[in-house]
């Protein structure tokens, strides 16, 4: 305010015809002080943790841009304006080539440890928070990524893995903004690091689930933020779209050798009818079943899905393919196996049991429940045929005492 009103005014008082001159003269130093600590800004290591200051001075120099150019007019103030222009693109040049690093810092993020259990990377959490903060500069960063009109890549990579189309194929649905492309292409540059660091699980299905969680995490953060409403319906589309993909070919990769085991392959004897059972193969298959099942558990009961919704969406999904087949498959089958001795070893679920036991799945969990089971239909007639023996056997034994004591 000082230097708006009571300056000039002297000035213009004291030397009238050279007042322009004088004031530039005289606040020309405290004006080049005060720019060259933005210039040291401006020229300082790009770090992603000071693209938000850099931001703010920018926003904060070019709001005062026609205040200088009023307060340093004619001749004498070129020199500051042209300063201050300077800074003002320089500043712009510092915000571009910090966002620039952020990511190369996504990018060249190597984790050479797995997340535990598939969930959620850091660096997606990391990421997002990021995209939500740079919603609230979106007119600045607009105006300094105008000019910038490349397409973000595909998402996904060339290795089969499943693959959801960028923004480069938007058929005249959604214009982009500047920032749009930009945030785009953060996302590509996350979504090739998640790809890398999938390949250090060992197993195929949770190399799934864990881009599943991240995948959906990132649509989950876009649709309840202003992120959405900034890259549009198509990218949450194709990005739930990849999410569902991932989901699907986990279940493939995890249940294929358990679901295999309930088929009628391989069951009826070669020599016999075509109705002919093999009781041998039978048992086996049952028994693998049982061994499969129980690694599947073990396994998958340390397997993490984050969010409550997926995670049930997810057993569901599962128990809907998993209980009808072996529901069927014990009853064509069950009755073979119960006649014999010790068919508890092989019939060794109820459905019941094996739901139980899908309840168990992707808590994170070493702990997880022992599979608890209900015994089989002949096992509680057998176990209600003992008791009533029992009972008798008590009863003749008490008839006994009382007649001696008679």
């Amino acid at each position: 305010m000082f230097l708006t009103y009571c300056v000039p005014i002297v000035c213009d008082q004291v030397f009238p015809s050279i007042s322009d001159l004088c004031f530039c003269e005289i606040t020309k130093g405290a004006m080049m002080q005060m720019l060259s600590f933005g210039e040291a800004i401006a020229i300082s290591r790009r770090s992603p943790d000071k693209l938000f200051k850099i931001l703010e001075m920018y926003e904060t120099l070019w709001g005062l841009i026609p205040e200088v150019d009023s307060i340093f007019c004619g001749s004498s103030g070129t020199s500051v304006r042209s300063e201050v222009s300077g800074l003002l693109m320089r500043l712009g040049e510092a915000a571009h080539g910090t966002f620039a690093e952020f990511e190369n810092v996504i990018e060249q993020d190597g984790s050479k440890t797995p997340v535990p259990g598939g969930a959620v990377d850091p660096l997606t959490r990391h990421v997002m928070i990021y995209i939500k903060k740079l919603c609230d500069y979106k007119v600045t960063l607009n105006h300094l990524f105008g000019e910038n009109n490349e397409v973000p890549k595909l998402l996904g990579n060339s290795n089969g893995a499943p693959v959801a189309h960028g923004d480069d194929e938007q058929d005249g649905k959604e214009e982009l903004s500047p920032l749009a492309k930009q945030i785009n292409s953060l996302t590509h540059a996350l979504q090739n690091n998640l790809e890398g660091k999938s390949k250090l699980y060992k197993e195929v299905a949770l190399t799934h689930l864990f881009l599943m969680n991240n995948v959906h995490y990132t649509v989950q953060k876009v649709k309840t933020s202003e992120v959405w409403a900034l890259i549009g319906d198509d990218w949450v589309r194709k990005h739930t779209s990849l999410m569902r993909q991932y989901a699907t070919s986990y279940q493939r990769a995890a249940w294929s050798k358990v679901m295999s085991l309930l088929r009628d392959e391989g069951i009826h004897s070669a020599g016999g009818g075509s109705n002919e059972v093999s009781r041998v193969v039978l048992k086996d298959r049952f028994k693998s079943f049982n061994l499969a099942f129980d690694e599947v558990h073990k396994t998958q009961s340390t397997w993490v899905v984050v969010d409550p919704e997926l995670r049930e969406e997810l057993r569901i999904s599962i128990s809907d393919k998993l209980l009808p087949a072996y529901r069927a498959f014990v009853g064509r089958y069950g009755q073979f196996v119960e006649t014999g001795r010790h068919p508890d070893k092989y019939i060794k679920y109820q459905p019941e049991d094996l739901e139980v036991a899908l309840g168990d799945f992707f808590e994170g969990s070493s702990n997880s429940m022992i599979l608890r089971r209900k015994p089989a239909p002949h096992q509680w007639a057998l176990s209600q045929a003992c008791q009533l023996w029992i009972t008798v056997q008590c009863a003749k034994a008490q008839l006994q005492i009382m007649i001696c004591l008679m």
